[in-house]
């Protein structure tokens, strides 16, 4: 990984961190008592009311800036996630349909292999054969197959 990589992946999480935290209960007691101890200094004479207000101002403008920034990044990057999710939706919904295409032909040549053995077996030893129950099988599976598939093209 080059360097510009590792340098945007820490900027990144820097910007997640910020806006994770400035939605928190911390956040909102930080900047609580950073305007009363701001407001409090021209009070204790340490510091003129008007200095005070500029560098106050100076300070939640900056803030302000780099958290417009830090928000806008973590909403590209949402974006971009939502958008690679939507293409692995789109795979899965296309492979569902070419599993559903594959066990409808699979269940075509079961009734057709079905209609054959009928037609070529005496009818009292098809009435008694294995291979009528093992089809009679295949096709419950296969229709249970199908049920599934049906419920996973629904689900998406």
């Amino acid at each position: 990984m080059t360097l510009k990589e590792q340098n945007k992946i820490r900027l990144e999480r820097i910007a997640n961190i910020a806006t994770q935290w400035i939605g928190s209960t911390s956040s909102l007691v930080f900047h609580t008592l950073l305007f009363i101890v701001a407001f409090l200094l021209p009070v204790l004479h340490i510091m003129e009311f008007d200095k005070m207000l500029l560098v106050l101002t100076t300070i939640v403008s900056l803030e302000a800036i780099y958290l417009a920034i830090f928000i806008q990044m973590s909403v590209n990057k949402n974006s971009q996630d939502i958008e690679e999710i939507q293409e692995d939706i789109e795979e899965i919904q296309e492979d569902v349909e070419e599993i559903q295409e594959n066990v409808e032909e699979l269940q075509e040549n079961v009734d057709t292999e079905a209609t054959l053995l009928t037609k070529e077996t005496p009818p009292v030893i098809a009435a008694m054969s294995p291979t009528d129950e093992k089809l009679q099988h295949i096709q419950l599976l296969l229709q249970q197959l199908q049920q599934e598939v049906a419920a996973l093209k629904e689900a998406h």
